[in-house]
């Protein structure tokens, strides 16, 4: 038992003297101004944070995660058709695909899909 205690102790010293020394030899000693500054994606960090930002990118990302969800959800479908009621499958196959067939026809109505500015 004790030589089970003192090789646990052991491996715990030996671990913390290595994440020690790593800690110290990652350390990076040179400062850069350019590296040490925020970097906002473009945007100058020194101006005014409320800039007009446009919701065109917000509505395009919001689209795209839809289509990805809907993806995500009809892929496994054509693994459950081989193992359900084939009309059962149809009507709900059917139902899901015209509710995202609503949705995108109301997106395009809406102008949306529009890519030009």
């Amino acid at each position: 038992m004790t030589t089970i205690v003192a090789a646990v102790t052991v491996t715990l010293t030996m671990t913390m003297i290595v994440m020690t020394m790593t800690s110290v030899l990652s350390k990076k000693n040179i400062e850069d101004r350019e590296k040490s500054s925020p970097f906002e994606c473009g945007f100058d960090p020194k101006s005014s944070a409320r800039l007009p930002f446009s919701l065109r990118f917000f509505l395009i990302a919001v689209i795209f995660l839809i289509f990805d969800v809907e993806i995500a959800l009809l892929l496994p479908m054509t693994v459950v058709m081989l193992s359900s009621n084939m009309k059962s499958w149809m009507t709900i196959s059917s139902i899901f695909l015209l509710v995202l067939i609503i949705g995108l026809y109301h997106e395009w109505n809406q102008g949306a899909l529009e890519w030009a500015i």
